[in-house]
């Protein structure tokens, strides 16, 4: 359960509220309409709650509905009726009548009482009947139905499949829906101090991770065991990983997504490594290429330093009114600023991604690239230079938190520079294990809370 305290259920609701106020602000009938969103389905394996449903709830049950009555303003939450069953099979269960706790006017069951423990994607009508009868009341009321409902190919889309569900059940809902995924994206990029320091407390795992893999790497380890060194200082420190757990060594590093991890590490090539934590759903993205020889060759040396100062000069830029790309304002946009820097190397063809992202609940966060960078976004800043041929590939990628004058850089704290890099491998992970247990304890004797105060 992500809500564990009242401070918390207050966090989520002015959240609510702010969404309510956006779209009353656009929409000149908004007020008769409702809010609905949805949140997401749990694999037998695994469950992670939408993005956006969190942010407005802190809810982490599957399947549970949310519906924002605005005039008069009233909020329910919709959680699966499983009777007594869930509670035998999983430890976090909501029931009606905990409304006040969790910061609703009101809890209420989905509908009847499902089989077994687990809501699926083609659920049936009677699992969703009071949702539906709510919904129903305001399609046959004509009145508008606010959700996340984009017309791209991959927004949201367990959510949109279970309003397509829901079309099949409501005759008329179709055209009563109306998509607010650009309002809640607004919201959403801008990060507010309780942000900052959820994305600050995911940078400083991975930071003590990457710290770790690169004083264990050496010729003849395998990917995988790099990957399972991270991976176990996410677990021991209370993170999960925020996507699949990058760890290319030699030509594998010019496979920007490679995932595979199974290749022996060898003596002379360079080792990307690309992971982030993820910490109470805000997630690191941070790179870092290492020699597995412990010190770069002069070639090596020679093309990190242009990343890196790729990277610097980009940094520099970043702030305020720039675009992360936009080929209408090349000099306004940091991808052509960085392309042409390259370029001046006679690197460009090299490069062959974009330069960054937007950061936050997803990896790559909501925003639109369509708009300029503003004060309280976070973006990553990651330029590359691949050369299979030479089995050679380089990414050095940090999270900045754009400011009024600039960015400011939340990974700082882990070493780039190819000497920092150089003397940090040269201590080895096992002459380290007693300041990691260290650590360990003093995380454990201090837990991280979010702020009490909600920041725009």
């Amino acid at each position: 359960m992500a809500i564990r305290e009242k401070h918390d259920a207050v966090f989520f609701k002015s959240r609510r509220e702010r969404l309510a106020e956006s779209i009353k602000k656009k929409y000149a009938d908004a007020s008769k309409g409702i809010i609905l969103l949805l949140g997401a389905f749990e694999s037998k394996n695994s469950f992670r709650q939408e993005s956006s449903f969190y942010y407005f709830t802190g809810i982490q049950e599957p399947a549970s509905a949310l519906t924002i009555d605005l005039q008069p303003a009233k909020t329910l939450l919709y959680v699966p009726n499983f009777g007594n069953e869930r509670q035998k099979w999983m430890s976090s269960t909501i029931l009606p009548g905990q409304s006040e706790r969790f910061g609703f006017d009101e809890i209420r069951p989905l509908g009847e009482q499902s089989a077994g423990y687990q809501c699926h994607p083609f659920f049936s009508k009677n699992e969703y009947a009071e949702l539906i009868a709510h919904i129903q009341q305001a399609v046959a009321e004509k009145r508008a139905i606010f959700t996340l409902n984009p017309s791209t190919s991959a927004g949201y889309v367990e959510q949109r499949f279970i309003l397509m569900r829901m079309m099949q059940m409501v005759p008329g809902l179709a055209e009563r829906l109306v998509d607010i995924s650009a309002e809640v994206a607004q919201l959403r990029r801008s990060k507010s101090q309780a942000e900052i320091e959820c994305l600050y407390q995911a940078i400083d795992v991975t930071v003590d991770a990457h710290d770790a893999a690169a004083r264990a790497i050496s010729p003849g380890k395998k990917e995988c065991e790099i990957q399972a060194l991270i991976e176990y200082m996410f677990t021991v420190r209370g993170c999960s990983t925020a996507f699949p757990s990058i760890v290319a060594t030699g030509k594998n590093a010019t496979i920007l997504h490679y995932h595979d991890n199974s290749a022996s590490l060898a003596n002379g090539e360079l080792m990307v490594v690309d992971v982030g934590a993820s910490y109470r759903y805000y997630n690191a993205d941070l790179t870092r290429t290492y020699p597995v020889s412990g010190t770069f060759s002069k070639r090596q040396r020679e093309l990190y330093m242009i990343v890196l100062e790729t990277q610097e000069f980009i940094a520099q830029l970043a702030k305020p009114g720039f675009w992360v790309s936009n080929k209408d304002v090349p000099e306004k946009s940091l991808y052509h600023r960085a392309l042409a820097f390259l370029k001046e190397k006679g690197y460009e063809r090299y490069f062959t991604h974009g330069i960054g992202h937007y950061l936050g609940l997803d990896v790559h966060d909501v925003g639109s690239y369509t708009e300029p960078l503003k004060s309280g976004d976070v973006i990553t800043i990651e330029p590359g230079i691949y050369i299979p041929e030479e089995k050679i590939g380089i990414r050095i990628e940090d999270n900045y938190w754009i400011v009024e004058d600039g960015a400011i850089c939340l990974s700082e704290d882990l070493p780039k520079s190819p000497e920092d890099i150089e003397l940090m491998m040269a201590t080895k992970f096992d002459d380290e294990e007693d300041e990691i247990d260290d650590q360990l304890e003093a995380d454990k004797s201090e837990e991280y809370e979010t702020e009490d105060d909600v920041e725009n």
